[in-house]
């Protein structure tokens, strides 16, 4: 399932049963937003204004809000929009199970983005083209153990805790560049690049400085010329409230949420992935 723009014959999905027209109209109004805040933030940084894809994060949301978004992706694209299709994102492994099988009609692109434990690994590969929260060597190794005979390589991304805070995932920035290259040389993975949540800060210009670092150090991986680098120049950064900043500064994936679904419900499980 390639991260390019379909054929000009796209199908439209219809919206979920679950979803009420209103409500499927609110979350294809929030989308249409959510894409225009890229637009123009690509603009202001001088970058083209396919630079960045939209991955939609949808924890606690349901299966049905997210055909939602889907439709409506589909539909804006089916008119031209010329944006690539929007990737989905579960933290958590359990979500992903539940969700996937229900959407599998649709086809998308499902990517993991909260921590993966060992003993999920089985039951995300079964459903996820991606993994964006490889922070060391052992999970990577776990990975590329469970792909082995694949025809296609599983993308990963080394996730970086850039801004130093102990509740959030990732490797240090001291480790990463060791951490990438090792990942890159494991057989049937594809490093993709990095990717990090920015500094819970009310300061604009310290989360932009955790992002700048975020692509210092991609650039450091790209640099270092070790096998299964040169084409990981991904920046998984940004979410719904600071995606401007990390568009800004080099961001090729951002990851929103409550901007398309609204405000999550309370979730009735806070295990990890």
């Amino acid at each position: 399932m390639p991260d390019t723009p379909p054929p000009a014959d796209v199908t439209v999905p219809g919206p979920g049963d679950g979803v009420d027209g209103q409500d499927a109209a609110q979350v294809a109004q929030r989308l249409a937003t959510v894409r225009a805040r890229v637009a123009g933030a690509c603009r202001a940084a001088g970058r083209p204004l396919d630079a960045v894809q939209v991955l939609l994060a949808s924890k606690t949301m349901t299966a049905d809000a997210v055909r939602a978004a889907l439709h409506a992706d589909a539909e804006a694209r089916a008119a031209g929009s010329g944006t690539a299709p929007v990737l989905l994102g579960e933290n958590r492994v359990q979500e992903l199970v539940a969700k996937a099988p229900v959407l599998a009609d649709l086809a998308p692109r499902w990517h993991v983005i909260g921590p993966l434990q060992s003993n999920k690994v089985n039951a995300a590969l079964r459903w996820a083209a991606a993994v964006e929260s490889v922070a060391d060597e052992d999970l990577a190794r776990r990975l590329s153990d469970r792909v082995a005979g694949r025809a296609e390589p599983l993308d990963v991304w080394v996730q970086v805790n850039v801004s130093g805070e102990p509740t959030k995932h990732g490797t240090t920035p001291e480790d990463a560049v060791d951490v990438a290259v090792g990942v890159a040389a494991l057989p049937g993975l594809r490093l993709a690049g990095l990717m990090t949540v920015g500094a819970r800060s009310p300061d604009a210009a310290v989360v932009r400085a955790g992002y700048r670092l975020l692509a210092g150090l991609r650039d450091a991986v790209v640099a270092s010329g070790a096998p299964g680098t040169t084409q990981a120049r991904g920046l998984s950064m940004g979410m719904s409230g600071d995606l401007e900043l990390a568009v800004a500064e080099g961001a090729t994936v951002v990851r929103v949420g409550t901007a398309v679904f609204g405000a999550r419900p309370t979730p009735t499980s806070t295990a990890a992935a």
